[in-house]
Formats: C-alpha cells, structure tokens, sequence
C-alpha cells in the first residue's frame, strides 16, 4: 500500500514531511518538521472513512478533547487541519513529537518491567486518568493498552498518553465507538456492550500492568484471522475470562506478591462492581494505603491501612535491587499478610543494620522504606536517645520501644547506632554500659511485638558484638557506592523535572562519577542546575562534565577499601567461622566473591 503523502511534501505550507512512521486501518502517522524547526507528529485521517461520531461541532473529536486538555502527561495538540489530494479530503493532526518509545517498544527490546518499575509508570497514568475522568464532562480514553503509553527519554521516561481517536465524553451516545479500533485484550467486558464509563479505563489499566509484569495481556488467546468484533471471537474472550487470572506460568515464579495479584485481579473484575470504583481506590491500593483481602468466592474488597508517611517510596531509589527484595518480602508482605506468614511460622526481622561510606543513602532508603510501608515510622538519632543524666537514657530507650509497641506495626529508625550502643569491651563507663544493656533487652524478639529496627552506621565495627547476633539485628547489609546502572538512573530520577538538554548521556555521566556516592550524584545535578540557572539555558552535557571534572569523590579509594575489608570481617563475625559447624552468611555478598 503507498503513502498518501511522500517524503518532504509540505502539508498545509508549514510541515514538511520527513519520513512515514506507521498505518493502521484508521489514520497514518508521520514525522514532520515545521517552519519553526521543531519536530512534530502528524496523523493523517481519510476523512471518507471517519463516522459521524468522529466528528463534533464540524471537526473532529480527537482535537476537540486534547484541545481541553492542558495535562502534563499527555500529548499535546499544536495544530489541526483538512486538505484535499487527489480528489480525496483528509483531516490532520500536529501534535508534538515525543522522542521515546512506546511501552510495547520496550517490552520487546528489554522484556518484563519488575514490580518497582512498573508501578510508578501506573500510578503516573492513573493520575493523568484522574484529571480527565474529574472533568465536568469527564472524558473516558477507551482506548488504553502498551501502544497508547508513549515513555519520554528527554524526561526521565516520564509515560504520556496519547491515542485519544477513540476518546469519547461519558455523555457521548452508547455504541459510539468503533471496536476494530480498540485493542481486545485491554478491552473491558462493558465495551463490547457500547457501555464506556472510568472504571473501563480502570480495566484498561490493570491489563496493561498485567501485560508489562508478565510479558502477556491478560486472558490472552491467540487471534484467528478474522476480526475480532466477530461474534465467535467475542465468545472465545469471554470464555477466557471465565477462567482464573493466571499468575502461576513456570517462567514467573519470581512473581510471589499476594498483595499485588490481588490489586490486579480488582483492576480486571469482570463485574464492573467488583472493580475499583475510581482512580483514587486503584492509586491508594497500588500505594499500599489500602490493603485487599479476599472473602471466599467474592472479589478482593477494600479496607484501609493506616497511613503515616507520604511519598514516592521505592521507586525513587535507584538501585539496590536486592536490599528492596528483602525490605519487600520479609517486612511490607509479613505485616500485610500476617496470617499467610503465621501459617510458616515466619515473623518479620528483628532488625537490619545498613552500613557503609557517608552519602551511601542509608537514611535516605529507611525513609523511602517507611512511605513503601505505610506503617509508624519513628527516625530517631543519637540526641533523641542519649542524655547527660544518670538512668535517663534507659527510660528514653523503653518509652521508645512501649510507644512503637502500642503503635505497631512499627518501623524503628536508628542513624548512627555506633554512638548508641558502643562496644562494651574496653574502659566503657557504666553509664554507657548501661544504655546498651537496655537497648540489647529491647531488642530480644521485638519481632513478636511487631517493631522491625533499621539501624544505620558509618563505623559499625564500633558497634556492640551482642548487638548483631541473631535474634536482635538479623540482617547486616553493606550499601557501597551506587554502581554504574545506578548512577544512571539516579542522574535521571533527580533531574527529571528539570529543564534537561535533550542530548543528555545518562551512560556517559555515570561513566564518568565510578566511585561517586549517592550524595554526590545528588550535589553534582544541583550544581549543574545552578550553572544552567545562571546562563539561562538547559541543562547540557558540557554544563554536567565541567561540573563533574572540578568535583571529585567525597570519600576516598582508600577509605572504601577500608570498608571492603570491614565487610569480610563483619561477615565472618556474622556467619561464626570459628565454629566448625559455619552457618550461610546473612546479608549480601558481591556476585563476583568466591
């Protein structure tokens, strides 16, 4: 099939075509650049083929809605049109170019998102759901699947909607909608009935994170060759449906998160009564502000969770994959699913001790770990405990632990716990003897009480030997440097609302920062985001690399290869290898360690 319009055509005087993109049996896509020298998006409709109710008030309805919206994480009108070719008329659209890629895109050069990716993404496009469907006329997308998600590289991967040629305002007329349009597997059970309300977008959602956790959509069928509006095919989606939400396929046992199975299968309730009644329900779950749980044969049903501290949790950390594992699976889904822990006869952790070089993000990850949770949280720090007076600073210690335990679950959170609980070998004083006798009785099987301990230390070899035996800090974990992969992301995490040059290396800097702390990376973006504020321009490559090249590591090679022999010896102190019977090491250890 040719193109309607040939390479470096001008469409309307102003955009000159560069090359054709894609078709479908609807419109054509190409790239195009305007007389201003940007670079802009054209879909291309054959407006024989467009229905009356593609069209409203003499133009199309795609340009009437994103007219109406003025939302950070959708694509943008610029401009729209109609000419006439060869005896055939043609309405178009200019909308701004987004230089990424589509979810589908990613999905097959990269594979399966993991849960910590994937969920920011959600909650991103949720919230953008949010502003459309509050809206006095409130519009419904209809149209939601892996191809509608556009992730823009320029900003941090931030995902934008677009496809909104199936848009339709929840007043528009039932059976409105062209199903051939629409992706079956996204599709929510109403659609097919004409009937398109929020929580169809709702289903959408839950089947593209379905689709971007586990490879597949959701329910999916191989499609024969004909259409899918086809009575015979519709049957055979339903069947499928009847069927329960498969998450048990060989190649993903990883996938073990009662919590989030749930959350998806209330997304992708057949019954729209079963299904999330908003956006708000769906975002509050996704969040863990809400906790599913199950009653026999019905659907998950709702009940909240109390709720203490706010934000991002871990999806804005970069990195440390592992240590958010463990923080997942043996503390936020042993106190949501109690019961399913009990019956192991598996309780969370007493505690965790996070050591390494200043800057490494020991409190920044407790932080982000406390608003993943959503349980109390008390951030403690050595003046909040110690005091001048004799037998004060055992008081504070119990009033600390009855307050957690009248509050629990609790997650305790102790920076610098070297001054706390000082090795007692030595000359140590009594009144410093003392504190760590308390907080050592404290710390016995806190487990049981529901409080989990994250300790954090730059010289843990100071610390009490008692303190992390098993039973009172089980986990001792070493936070090194951000390795390269991380240094990426990060660079891209802080500098994701700022006004970035569009030719920024994220590789190239974490190339150049080997060795650099998280707190660094952090200084780094904020001093380049001052030179680029003092030269009122972007922030460029060039700007970056002076920056980097007149900043070196804040802790040096030798200081980390003090930690590196510290690690070994924390390990074996750990593991007991003066016993003849050595138990495996708790922690980590480094893939490469033989």
């Amino acid at each position: 099939m040719n193109n309607i319009l040939d390479k470096k055509e001008v469409v309307n005087s102003t955009y000159e075509v560069k090359f054709f993109i894609g078709r479908d049996n609807f419109h054509e896509k190409y790239r195009v650049k305007g007389e201003d020298g940007r670079t802009y998006l054209l879909k291309l409709y054959n407006s024989s083929k467009l229905t009356k109710n593609d069209i409203s008030n003499g133009n199309l309805l795609e340009v009437e809605i994103l007219a109406s919206l003025n939302l950070e994480n959708t694509v943008r009108l610029v401009n729209n049109g109609e000419f006439i070719k060869e005896n055939n008329k043609y309405h178009y659209i200019i909308l701004d170019f987004i230089s990424g890629e589509t979810i589908q895109d990613k999905l097959g050069r990269d594979g399966v998102f993991s849960q910590y990716s994937a969920i920011p993404i959600i909650i991103y496009l949720l919230e953008t759901l949010q502003e459309i469907h509050k809206k006095s006329n409130p519009i419904i997308h209809n149209n939601i699947n892996s191809r509608s998600i556009q992730l823009d590289y320029s900003n941090a991967e931030k995902p934008i909607l677009t496809e909104f040629s199936s848009a339709r305002y929840i007043t528009s007329k039932s059976n409105s909608l062209d199903l051939d349009r629409l992706s079956p597997f996204y599709m929510a059970p109403e659609l097919y009935n004409g009937v398109f309300t929020p929580q169809s977008d709702i289903f959408s959602v839950g089947a593209l994170l379905y689709n971007m956790i586990i490879g597949i959509p959701p329910w999916y069928i191989e499609i024969p060759s004909f259409q899918h509006t086809q009575e015979k095919f519709i049957d055979a989606i339903n069947d499928a449906r009847k069927q329960e939400l498969n998450f048990g396929l060989k190649e993903f046992d990883e996938f073990k998160d009662d919590h989030f199975k749930k959350v998806i299968k209330k997304a992708l309730a057949v019954s729209i009564d079963n299904r999330f009644k908003n956006v708000d329900e769906f975002i509050s779950a996704l969040k863990g502000e809400t906790v599913l749980s199950n009653d026999d044969n019905k659907d998950s049903s709702l009940t909240k969770k109390a709720k203490t501290k706010k934000g991002t949790g871990f999806s804005a950390i970069a990195g440390m994959q592992d240590l958010k594992d463990i923080l997942y699976n043996d503390v936020i889904r042993a106190l949501n699913e109690k019961e399913l822990y009990e019956r192991y006869g598996i309780t969370i952790p007493n505690g965790m001790l996070l050591y390494g070089p200043p800057g490494c993000g020991k409190t920044f990850i407790s932080e982000r770990f406390a608003e993943e949770v959503g349980f109390n949280f008390l951030q403690l720090k050595p003046s909040d405990i110690k005091s001048q007076f004799i037998n004060a600073t055992e008081e504070k210690i119990g009033a600390i632990f009855k307050e957690a335990i009248e509050k629990a679950p609790t997650i305790i959170f102790i920076d610098e716990i070297d001054a706390v609980v000082p090795n007692r070998e030595g000359n140590l004083h009594q009144m410093q003897a003392g504190p760590v006798n308390e907080f050592l009785a404290q710390m016995s099987n806190c487990s049981e009480k529901g409080i989990f301990v994250i300790a954090a230390s730059n010289r843990p070899e100071k610390i009490d030997p008692a303190i992390i035996r098993t039973g009172r800090i089980d986990r001792i974990v070493y936070l090194p440097p951000p390795d390269f992969n991380a240094r990426a992301t990060m660079f891209k995490l802080y500098l994701k609302k700022r006004p970035i040059d569009l030719g920024l290396n994220y590789e190239r800097l974490a190339e150049l920062t080997k060795n650099y702390v998280s707190s660094d990376i952090k200084f780094l973006v904020d001093e380049a985001s001052r030179m680029a504020l003092n030269q009122k321009c972007r922030i460029t490559q060039e700007i970056f690399e002076g920056v980097i090249s007149n900043n070196r590591p804040s802790v040096s090679q030798t200081e980390l290869l003090k930690y590196e022999k510290l690690r070994e010896k924390l390990e074996d102190i750990k593991t007991d290898k003066s016993e003849t019977n050595q138990r495996k090491p708790i922690g980590f250890k480094r893939k490469n360690n033989k």
